[in-house]
């Protein structure tokens, strides 16, 4: 019997809709996305559409032999370098605490300024739920930023939630929103096909070597990690769509 994301049956994936120019991806940590949607990304930013980053945090508690300020200007280099890789070249941080990020209406806020900043039709986030697909526990950064960026979507194009945003910042309601896609999600519903984007993601992912290394020891080389993390990532994506290598995306209409 089918959970209530309806896990429990196989579910027909159907194709990430094209009809949108700009994209706003909102994650917790740099390399989150390049782990996530990245080969997507790619494709979209070939095809002549917009997407710019935002990033919760700088990253600043995830390598255990750096300190919190030089992982912080490490990682953020690394994700600009990938992000260029991938067609992004807005990229923004907004410097909540890595590990203890706190979900609330500062949170919020945060987020639904971007979002009216950036107009977006599509709004990109990481996997909002308990596990990662039922096997590992997810974090919490990534729990909470997810929830507040689908949450977030609704407050930008409401007037009277953060009235300050216009009265003080200057900043309209956007009510542009479409869909909010999470990638990395164990209830995917739909999927964007990638060819030439699988390349550009290897090399966005590899960009990220500090936070490999750190991750998995001196010795690794970064861009056989990422090889083989993008390509059985689409390639598992490609055997529940259609056969061809794809990135799946929980899609919530607006």
């Amino acid at each position: 019997m089918p959970d209530e994301h309806g896990a429990g049956e196989e579910r027909r994936l159907a194709p990430m809709p094209d009809t949108w120019q700009r994209a706003l991806a909102i994650v917790a940590h740099p390399d989150d996305l390049e782990y996530g949607a990245a080969a997507a990304i790619a494709e979209w930013t070939a095809a002549g559409k917009e997407v710019s980053y935002l990033l919760v945090t700088r990253g600043e508690a995830g390598i255990d032999g750096l300190p919190p300020a030089e992982c912080a200007a490490t990682r953020e280099a690394e994700e600009r370098a990938g992000a260029a890789l991938v067609g992004v070249h807005t990229v923004e941080f907004l410097d909540h605490p890595d590990g203890v990020i706190e979900g609330g209406t500062a949170l919020r806020r945060d987020l639904a300024a971007a979002i009216r900043r950036h107009r977006p039709e599509l709004l990109i986030t990481l996997n909002h739920h308990d596990t990662w697909g039922g096997v590992r526990w997810n974090t919490p950064d990534h729990r909470v930023v997810g929830r507040a960026a689908l949450d977030a979507a609704d407050d930008a194009g409401n007037r009277w939630i953060f009235p300050e945003l216009k009265d003080v910042q200057g900043l309209a309601p956007w009510t542009g929103v479409r869909w909010v896609a999470v990638a990395g999600s164990p209830y995917p519903t739909h999927a964007a096909e990638v060819g030439p984007g699988i390349e550009r993601a290897v090399a966005s992912l590899a960009a990220h070597e500090a936070y490999i290394k750190g991750l998995t020891g001196p010795d690794q080389d970064p861009a056989d990690y990422a090889r083989t993390f993008i390509e059985q990532t689409v390639r598992a994506g490609g055997e529940r769509y259609r056969g061809r290598p794809a990135t799946l995306f929980q899609l919530f209409p607006r």
